[in-house]
């Protein structure tokens, strides 16, 4: 035979419920960074041998 639940315990279990589930959906994961590292400047040694390096290309519009 099963004990009957007081609704002060279902109360509460229901309020640790949903607790937990506000607590899972507010934290967003992070995105990941995908933008590509800045370039390193061209050396005197690489300006020697290769020559400056060229421009940069225009803006696509």
């Amino acid at each position: 035979m099963p004990l009957p639940v007081t609704s002060a315990v279902r109360i509460a279990l229901a309020a640790l419920v949903a607790g937990s589930l506000a607590a899972c959906a507010s934290a967003p994961a992070a995105q990941p960074d995908f933008s590509p590292p800045p370039r390193r400047p061209v050396d005197a040694k690489t300006q020697l041998e290769y020559g400056n390096p060229p421009a940069p290309p225009p803006g696509r519009y």
